[in-house]
């Protein structure tokens, strides 16, 4: 039978260190690398830790370590690959597995809606915690919410659970204002009304409009667009906007990057140049918009820190570390490029 003696000495380590990593106990002051070795050595000896006296007794400060944990994200498809939400699901996994834990689903909206799997989830092999990657429809909502015992939201509404987020409106007014700096006054919006089914409530949309106030510019409602967050509508709405030439903007302020380079297309196809004719600016900073024609001004959000942040988040709380929920929030940094200057002034 393997003992910790056995895991200690395959990792070169102290039969103490092996036995806080594996009791979950005073983890963060051992090395992260040390912890994955002790939990490789772990597998490869086959060794099964067995709960503490007082996690037998049911103290919810220690839970037995890997616990499952699972993961939603609010987006339809492509969840591994999806510019955005997929550098969050990194964040996520490096975090559960530092920490010792098991990610023991990734579930899109789409895979929700199959009754097999939202049964799984909420009544076979229902998980310790789950971290929520941008809100749900409020029924969905609410069942994981009643049958889950700890929830994380990553840009979720709900203060009554720990949230990890930046802020859009501020991030949004930000972006406009640069093209305000810029001598732009006909800004246009595109974005979409996500779960508020309007788009006067959308966060990034409500930075365009304060920014364009706080400048006494009045909004055209012909420049505002809602796309859904769908690139083709994006595109073709743009081509729209554009065959108007008595009436049309300067820049273009898009709540995505995404969303941006496709209006981008639009433009060039249309016979404008960028950012002479027309500036663009969106917000992500997804790979892509650095290599877009011309590179994309955008804000940089730090999705990888995003994620890890949530999943040590997650399992802090689980461990009963958090009487409250606790919202934090990170930094976003402006990333100026050719798409909104003549001239770049970052990369």
């Amino acid at each position: 039978m393997t003992t910790l003696k056995d895991v200690a000495e395959r990792v070169g380590v102290s039969i103490s260190t092996v036995s806080r990593v594996v009791n979950n106990e005073a983890s963060h002051s051992v090395r992260s690398e040390t912890r994955r070795k002790i939990w490789n050595a772990v597998t490869e000896l086959g060794y099964q830790p067995t709960k503490s006296a007082k996690n037998q007794e049911g103290d919810k400060k220690h839970p037995a370590v890997g616990s499952p944990v699972g993961c939603i994200l609010a987006v339809t498809q492509n969840k591994y690959n999806h510019p955005y939400f997929s550098g969050i699901l990194e964040g996520i996994e490096k975090g559960i597995a530092e920490m010792g834990y098991e990610l023991a689903f990734v579930q899109s909206v789409d895979d929700l809606r199959n009754p097999a799997v939202l049964n799984r989830i909420l009544y076979e092999n229902t998980p310790d915690g789950l971290i929520l990657v941008e809100g749900l429809e409020p029924d969905l909502y609410a069942q994981l919410k009643k049958r889950i015992p700890h929830l994380i939201g990553v840009d979720v509404s709900d203060p009554g659970i720990p949230r990890i987020t930046y802020d859009r409106v501020e991030a949004a007014k930000v972006v406009v204002q640069h093209l305000l700096q810029q001598g732009h006054r006909r800004i246009a919006f595109i974005g979409g009304a996500g779960l508020s089914h309007t788009i006067e409530k959308e966060k990034r949309y409500r930075g365009y409009r304060e920014a364009l106030w706080e400048a006494d510019i009045s909004i055209d409602p012909d420049w505002v667009i809602d796309c859904g967050w769908d690139v083709e509508k994006s595109y073709q709405r743009t081509k729209e906007l554009l065959k108007n030439k008595e009436n049309r903007p300067t820049a273009i302020f898009a709540a995505s990057d995404m969303i941006a380079i496709s209006a981008m297309r639009a433009a060039n196809e249309s016979g404008m140049r960028i950012p002479d004719d027309i500036a663009f600016a969106g917000i992500d900073n997804i790979e892509m918009s650095a290599y877009s024609s011309p590179p994309l001004t955008t804000v940089h959000i730090p999705k990888l820190e995003i994620g890890n942040i949530a999943a040590k988040t997650l399992i802090d709380y689980i461990g009963g570390r958090y009487p409250v929920p606790v919202k934090i929030s990170v930094p976003f940094e402006l990333k100026i490029r050719q798409s909104s200057v003549k001239e770049p002034r970052n990369s």
